[in-house]
């Protein structure tokens, strides 16, 4: 079996790009790439943003740090700097095993957050988005990278019709709510030649995104909660070995051999970025162009944690 991107694709998506396959075969000998992926160094700062002045801060406000904010830290890491929601992936492979399905990835707006915050996607191939929350979300998809950005989609997600609709009440959806899937939305991911990475983020709630990268073949992982991943079935040979993360910017590479049958211990450990990463980085203090009152933060509640 083959997965071919053909030329006429190419044409139809502005492109001039050859046709190329990724050949399916049966591996026999196939090993196995495991290892870590370590971030080194000061966590960045996450990024802030003012419950007051966005849509639904009673329900949203849900997840804040009680002063009327709601953080989104792009760097999940754990104890020893383990890295998660990082990719794991081979380049440039022309043949192997098979994707273990064609099953079409899900992101889910919960509590307001997008979930998962990286998702592997194929390129030409839908992927699916599905509101939990009793509030209304907006998903524009762009596509992204050194060549500057371009709009994949942009449409309404909406909710459950059974969530109740008023959130000032507090004894309402905000304290007693059930996730319920609204109707899904499935999207295609078409991207244009040179660019394997998109953004999805809310229209109405600007702390919520979700990167994607887009593979080409199935040798790939994401970092689990001990930032481990392994790839198995991988034919003898030498690859390039790649770790992508939407906020790392430096390339991470590595070339690993893989004997028949072995396994390959590979680990990668990156120094965290410095300096200003976000033009909204939270501060140390509230912002002051804006005017919180202690009433307004009396009203957003962290009822699901607090950051």
């Amino acid at each position: 079996m083959r997965y071919c991107v053909s030329t006429m694709l190419a044409i139809l998506i502005g492109t001039v790009s050859p046709a190329w396959c990724y050949e399916v075969i049966a591996v026999s000998d196939g090993g196995t790439l495991t290892g870590t992926v370590r971030l080194e160094g000061q966590i960045p700062k996450p990024k802030g943003y003012n419950l007051t002045t966005l849509p639904d801060p009673y329900y949203c406000g849900r997840i804040s740090d009680g002063q009327g904010w709601r953080l989104l830290q792009p760097f999940n890491i754990g104890p020893s700097g383990k890295f998660l929601d990082g990719v794991v992936y081979r380049e440039e492979v022309k043949k192997g095993k098979p994707f273990e399905d064609d099953g079409v990835p899900q992101i889910e707006a919960k509590d307001c957050l997008f979930l998962p915050f990286t998702t592997v996607v194929r390129d030409n191939k839908p992927v699916t988005v599905v509101n939990m929350d009793p509030v209304m979300h907006d998903i524009q998809a762009y596509e992204t990278s050194h060549l500057g950005a371009r709009v994949l989609f942009n449409v309404p997600l909406p909710m459950n019709p059974q969530h109740p609709r008023s959130f000032r009440d507090r004894g309402d959806a905000a304290l007693d709510h059930k996730h319920k899937a609204g109707a899904p939305k499935k999207e295609l991911v078409m991207l244009s030649k040179d660019r394997r990475v998109f953004v999805m983020q809310c229209g109405f709630h600007a702390y919520m995104e979700s990167w994607g990268l887009a593979v080409s073949n199935p040798y790939f992982a994401k970092t689990d909660e001990q930032g481990r991943f392994t790839i198995t079935d991988v034919p003898p040979g030498t690859y390039k070995l790649v770790v992508w993360h939407p906020y790392i910017r430096t390339v991470n590479e590595q070339s690993v051999t893989v004997g028949p049958k072995g396994t390959m211990e590979e680990d990668f450990a990156f120094l965290a970025p410095t300096g200003l990463l976000y033009v909204n980085e939270a501060l140390e203090h509230d912002y002051m162009q804006y005017s919180v009152t202690e009433e307004q933060k009396k009203e957003i509640e962290p009822m699901v944690h607090i950051q």
